[in-house]
């Protein structure tokens, strides 16, 4: 199982619904299974050939093999032999492990160190991860221990593997691995000459061409309310991925003061911020994925600047004393057609 964060993401169930409204001209075909401690979901139009034999199986058979490779729940899988490692010499890696381990380090460059794969000590300090919800809230003497061993200069990867410089250190892909299933997912379906299709798992999605209608994949973004499932935006995001991320449902409450999930690693604390739910949109359901917790964590005003920046296709909803307020990125507008 790769789940560290609590991720609420593209609306699913509101996402396979209007992708599968109206009366279909084609065939299309649903597969869908359970992965990463969440779930899957792939849709397919079907063409001239038939549905595809074995592609199911071929699915599962591949997300298996991520699984073994960065869960931190199987404590036979790769990232968690490197994480019980406690050497500091460099740790022989796979390529595909190296693969997302470094973009996760450039993610992590572009943000200001704000995604930062080392947090985990620190969440779940704060009751987010395996451990409970603590009694009472983490000392500052507590966080500085912890904040020894967390940081992206704590690592580092070469063609030798990947370093830790303290024994203590724990790399937690959570934040970009289920966007790297999605990928992979999608290249299995390039493999079989498809290319009218969705893949999903658990929230981060990836499409290309058209449903059985001849009309594009509409996409529910959710409305970031902890009290029901409801829809902000519906979007057309052409062939490309799209993640979201809002602390607006796990979080917990002491003393009448709220402690979202999602960690600074600049503190050690969580967010106190009112940026409640950021969507990116980009090629790579990986990138996507990862931005979309970097961008989370930073803040309105960061936030913006970082996306203009670098030219990214970002959305943001912030909480006001009215109620909500947008803001889409020149690059989502471009890339981005909104449907309502």
């Amino acid at each position: 199982m790769i789940n560290q964060y609590l991720r609420f993401s593209v609306l699913a169930f509101v996402v396979l619904f209007l992708s599968a409204c109206g009366e279909e001209a084609k065939q299309v075909v649903h597969l869908h299974g359970n992965t990463m401690g969440t779930t899957y979901n792939v849709k397919y139009v079907v063409d001239d050939r038939g549905q595809v034999d074995g592609l199911q199986e071929a699915i599962d058979a591949r997300l298996v093999e991520i699984n073994k490779l960065m869960s931190t729940y199987d404590p036979t899988s790769e990232l968690s032999r490197f994480n019980q490692n406690r050497y500091t010499t460099p740790f022989p890696l796979s390529d595909e492990t190296s693969l997302v381990v470094t973009e996760a380090i450039r993610l992590g460059k572009l943000s200001h160190n704000v995604l930062d794969v080392t947090v985990g000590p620190l969440v779940n300090l704060w009751g987010f991860g395996p451990n409970k919800r603590p009694e009472k809230v983490p000392s500052e003497e507590q966080i500085s221990e912890v904040r020894e061993y967390v940081g992206l200069d704590k690592i580092s990867i070469s063609e030798q593997g990947l370093r830790k410089t303290h024994p203590m250190v724990y790399v937690d892909l959570s934040t970009i691995a289920k966007g790297y299933g999605v990928d992979q997912v999608a290249a299995i379906m390039e493999e079989n000459d498809m290319h009218n299709y969705l893949v999903e798992i658990g929230g981060e999605m990836r499409v290309k061409g058209e449903r059985g209608n001849g009309e594009e994949w509409l996409i529910a973004i959710e409305k970031p309310v902890s009290t029901e499932r409801s829809v902000q935006k519906i979007v057309s995001i052409g062939t490309n991925a799209i993640a979201t991320s809002g602390d607006y449902r796990n979080y917990y409450e002491i003393d009448g003061k709220r402690y979202s999930h999602l960690i600074d690693p600049r503190t050690g604390k969580p967010i106190t911020h009112n940026l409640v739910s950021v969507t990116v949109v980009d090629p790579s359901s990986m990138t996507a994925d990862g931005l979309a917790t970097a961008f989370n964590v930073m803040g309105w005003d960061e936030a913006k600047a970082l996306a203009e920046k670098e030219h990214l296709a970002v959305f943001l909803i912030r909480r006001t004393a009215d109620g909500f307020e947008e803001y889409a990125s020149p690059e989502f507008d471009t890339m981005v057609e909104v449907k309502n």
